[in-house]
């Protein structure tokens, strides 16, 4: 069988405690996690440029081209499953376990991936602490200078049948960076001056929560899918870069600075708008402004010219735009 070998960031994750999750009710959990892969692991993987190896079970083998978009990928699903699991119970709670390495990898004909630097990821997710993310130490100097969660050097680890001890390091998800101490002591705690991050070389976008204007709090929903559809639509247009759902959607009902939200999400553009709905009609509003010329809109609120329609979960509601 004709194979390849090739240099890849790996990111393996699990369910901990699927087992025992399952064994209280599978039909639940099971329903939970094609909940969970369908509107927040699927498309924060595409948005990052992922690609699902393959899934095992509860766990997923997925590949990334650069470790950058494999760690921002794997902090973002983890950072969305505290607030998911925001008021449940600790028994009933979806917790995920990731591992990310960098290193030679065999791509078999049918894309599947073998190899040590597959083995390595596989053993760094089965040490991991429920809700954070092991890095080799391969993967941590790809991504220590732009990191500012809470850092814990593990040290070298004997991982389970691999030959050499690996230096791993742990991602404490929802944990702020604090300042390194004079002596250095573990946990080590690395602290990074909060810089804005530059726009990527590629065009750029982030897609803000946009404002329902219906007075209906029960529209809040159609308007949630709205943007989400609109980021995923974007994250598909090959040579762009979109940011995930989970970074914009922190300033819905925020007061909003577009200069400062680009220089936060490292964009040159942002997409801001409004939709109304009463009865049949939909009204929306969008605006395109580039951030990078001091706030200069590129594009205009659409006004009402001829009637169009938009198709969404199957029923077309017809539309001035």
């Amino acid at each position: 069988m004709r194979q390849t070998r090739k240099i890849a960031a790996i990111l393996v994750s699990d369910v901990v405690g699927y087992s025992r999750l399952a064994g209280a009710d599978e039909d639940r959990i099971l329903a939970r996690l094609r909940a969970l892969r369908s509107d927040l692991i699927d498309p924060t993987i595409a948005v990052h440029r992922g690609r699902v190896v393959k899934r095992t079970g509860d766990g997923s083998l997925v590949e990334f081209s650069s470790v950058v978009e494999a760690v921002r990928c794997a902090i973002e699903v983890q950072n969305a499953m505290v607030e998911r699991n925001a008021g449940v119970p600790d028994d009933r709670r979806v917790e995920f376990r990731i591992g990310i390495h960098l290193g030679d990898v065999v791509q078999e004909r049918d894309g599947d991936l073998m190899g040590d630097g597959v083995n390595i990821a596989a053993r760094l997710e089965g040490i991991c602490e429920p809700g954070n993310i092991c890095l080799s130490e391969q993967a941590y100097w790809q991504v220590k200078s732009r990191l500012d969660i809470a850092i814990n050097d593990r040290g070298e680890v004997q991982l389970k049948n691999i030959t050499d001890p690996v230096r791993v390091y742990s991602l404490q998800v929802g944990v702020p960076s604090k300042a390194k101490p004079t002596a250095p002591t573990k946990p080590l705690f690395i602290q990074n001056p909060p810089q804005p991050l530059a726009p990527p070389d590629k065009p750029s976008i982030a897609v803000l929560p946009f404002i329902d204007m219906s007075g209906d709090s029960e529209q809040e929903f159609f308007t949630d899918g709205l943007t989400e559809d609109i980021i995923t639509d974007l994250s598909n247009v090959s040579g762009f870069f979109v940011i995930a759902r989970n970074s914009t959607f922190a300033y819905k009902g925020k007061p909003t600075d577009v200069r400062q939200i680009a220089r936060d999400l490292g964009v040159r553009y942002i997409l801001e708008g409004s939709a109304r709905r009463s009865n049949k009609r939909l009204r929306v509003n969008v605006q395109l402004v580039n951030a990078a010329e001091g706030g200069n809109h590129v594009g205009r609120a659409l006004r009402p010219r001829k009637r169009r329609h938009i198709r969404r979960s199957g029923r077309s509601h017809p539309t001035r735009c």
